[in-house]
């Protein structure tokens, strides 16, 4: 597993996106909800890409909320594979958030998401073993 690192992202590019005024809570920063499902989306992406196969999310733990995400922001998530199963895997998930006016990312949020290989009909399925998903 690679460990986080507060200084640069690691691991594969999953998903990126910007933080948008209907994406805040009332205190006017970004939702944690919204930085987490953009978490589960880039993680879904990256699990999919290494099962060959639809997956679903079925456990979230070890969320660290570190920083505030604020409008502007640009969000990018990344992933690193943690451990395979026979039929889930464990992704360690980071955001990072660049903000106006930076030139460097900082590390807001990271964790650990666990994800099931399914068949068409929702069933687990075996992960079929391969090389581990090349960066696109």
């Amino acid at each position: 597993m690679t460990e986080t690192s507060d200084t640069e992202p690691s691991g594969d590019l999953c998903i990126r996106t910007l933080a948008m005024p209907a994406d805040t809570n009332a205190n006017g920063d970004i939702f944690g909800g919204w930085l987490l499902s953009q978490m589960d989306v880039g993680g879904g992406v990256f699990a999919s890409k290494l099962a060959r196969s639809r997956t679903v999310t079925v456990a979230i733990e070890a969320m660290n909320f570190r920083k505030a995400v604020y409008v502007g922001d640009l969000v990018s998530v990344y992933a690193n594979l943690v451990r395979v199963g026979r039929t889930s895997m464990t992704v360690h998930l980071e955001a990072w958030a660049l903000r106006r006016r930076e030139l460097k990312p900082i590390l807001v949020t990271d964790g650990h998401f666990t994800y099931v290989s399914i068949d068409d009909d929702g069933r687990p399925q075996a992960i079929q073993r391969s090389d581990p998903p090349i960066a696109t």
